[in-house]
């Protein structure tokens, strides 16, 4: 029987000739795009993304802070100031758990026997999750029903988010990622009673959060004596970017509709652009440990709270004196020093020469943007992107936080120096020192993106994201970077990762 012909609407041609369909005018409309967002995706599918110019890896003493003895201080300050403003706990929680049980799924789709596997079948009773798995496959299951329990008919991990599996057990008290944040986030992020947290969902599993959350929040209310305002949102399709076959033509589904596919977590910038707060705090759904070995982490997410609000402080400070046109040079002087020390940001060569109203217009440039004070650990060999110094167009040199992705083939070597890596332990000031909220989409550097390799149905294409939350999503705000002990990063990246000791109680 032949295959039903699909009849495609006469077509359109925009004013950059890539041709569209009224069906494909639809549904970029749909997305929330315009065609000129899709004409510069398709753009930059054929041209690709420029790399970072990278001048050095940033090390202690040169772009990474050692704290020591200020500590105490730091704390301090927080505290104080948590009297004063309203901080949110920003946590991205997308997307299902896939990867973490990838060894899983390819045994028993491919009965592939690998390491992984062993390490789950005889070490079921340490994972939070072991009293639950042992129901659906009793100790002495063969280990096939034992892993598809997990993965599959049973717990259904392999299609659950990160948040809402168990991770952790005390005694018979067992949580989740997702409550592991709530009880954290009662130790630093409660402002006058009141925990805001906020977890971006897929729009699938928004049902399975608010289920949790009706269940263990009074539980955690009453113990913690604090009220929690948890917010969700979705990634917002206008964020979604085109699929393309590997020459760079519009990839069709069978129907002949187009390929929107989600951008990766650089979209969030968009949620995070919503919150309404003076400081956010940023850090992944994996990333968490349990109570006996948090204390680090509760110590040094006030550590970087403090020091924001020290930073955002004299910034503010200087940016009413500049704003208001009363700057001297001996205010200048003091501003330059600031911006160069504190901020991290190298002034042009040439800046001094300048006029009194360049200088005070590029200094404006310059305080008057997003701050984050981000926490950097030594590097042990986990995956992730480091603390770089990267020469920006307008002559100054500032700290990103750079992808392998995104250096040259050429500046490659500059990674073996870099002796700390970056762990998504980040603090936020999103509002100017008018009280007004920064448009952080100002502060995209849309030159950082990627393309990568995918397939659907078994077919090539090439899929873009959009420049990551924490590195071109911010390339253009101020940063500072921190170190910070190891004790505070505990990812779970793959299923074994839970037979840790960070998180075993």
């Amino acid at each position: 029987m032949p295959g039903k012909m699909i009849i495609f609407e006469p077509l359109k041609i925009t004013n950059t000739n890539t041709m569209f369909t009224e069906k494909d005018l639809a549904q970029i409309s749909a997305h929330g795009l315009a065609v000129s967002d899709v004409e510069v995706q398709l753009k930059n599918f054929r041209e690709g993304f420029p790399f970072l110019n990278i001048s050095r890896a940033a090390s202690v003493g040169d772009g990474i802070v050692v704290v020591g003895d200020e500590v105490p201080t730091l704390e301090a300050r927080y505290d104080e100031a948590l009297r004063k403003i309203k901080t949110v706990k920003f946590v991205p929680a997308s997307g299902a758990a896939t990867r973490m049980f990838k060894a899983l799924f390819e045994f028993v789709n491919e009965g592939k026997r690998n390491s992984e596997v062993d390490t789950v079948v005889n070490n079921v009773e340490r994972f939070a999750f072991g009293d639950r798995l042992r129901t659906l496959a009793p100790k002495g299951s063969e280990d096939h029903r034992v892993i598809s329990a997990l993965i599959g008919d049973g717990l259904n991990y392999g299609t659950c988010p990160k948040a809402l599996i168990l991770f952790h057990k005390y005694g018979k008290e067992t949580r989740t990622a997702l409550e592991e944040h709530l009880c954290e986030g009662a130790a630093y992020a409660s402002c006058n009673g009141t925990v805001h947290i906020h977890f971006t969902v897929s729009p699938e599993h928004v049902a399975g959060f608010k289920n949790l959350l009706g269940e263990v929040l009074p539980r955690y209310e009453e113990r913690f004596g604090v009220k929690y305002d948890v917010g969700m949102s979705v990634q917002k399709s206008s964020t979604d970017t085109v699929a393309v076959n590997p020459d760079n033509t519009l990839f069709r589904n069978p129907d002949g509709s187009l390929l929107f596919r989600p951008a990766g977590h650089g979209a969030l910038i968009a949620n995070l652009n919503d919150m309404d707060a003076d400081v956010v705090f940023v850090k992944n759904i994996d990333n968490v440990t349990t109570d006996s070995q948090r204390g680090d982490t509760i110590r040094y997410k006030k550590v970087l709270g403090g020091m924001l609000v020290t930073l955002q402080e004299q910034v503010f400070r200087f940016m009413r004196v500049l704003s208001a046109g009363e700057a001297d040079e001996a205010i200048l002087a003091d501003a330059v020093r600031f911006v160069e020390e504190k901020l991290c940001v190298k002034l042009p060569e040439g800046f001094a020469r300048c006029t009194m109203a360049e200088r005070v217009r590029r200094l404006e440039t310059i305080l008057d943007r997003p701050i984050r004070v981000c926490g950097m650990v030594r590097n042990e060999g986990e995956p992730g992107g480091g603390p770089f110094w990267v020469a920006n167009a307008d002559g100054t040199e500032s700290l990103q936080i750079a992808e392998s992705s995104q250096i040259a083939p050429e500046d490659k070597g500059i990674m073996q120096y870099a002796t700390h890596f970056n762990p998504v332990d980040l603090v936020c000031g999103i509002k100017r020192f008018n009280g007004q909220k920064f448009d952080l989409t100002r502060f995209v550097d849309p030159a950082t993106g990627f393309i990568s390799s995918k397939s659907k149905d078994g077919k090539e294409l090439k899929a873009q994201e959009l420049p990551g939350l924490w590195n071109g999503a911010m390339a253009r705000w101020n940063t500072v970077f921190v170190e910070v002990p190891i004790t505070t990063f505990s990812p779970v990246k793959v299923v074994t990762d839970l037979l840790r000791v960070q998180h075993q109680e």
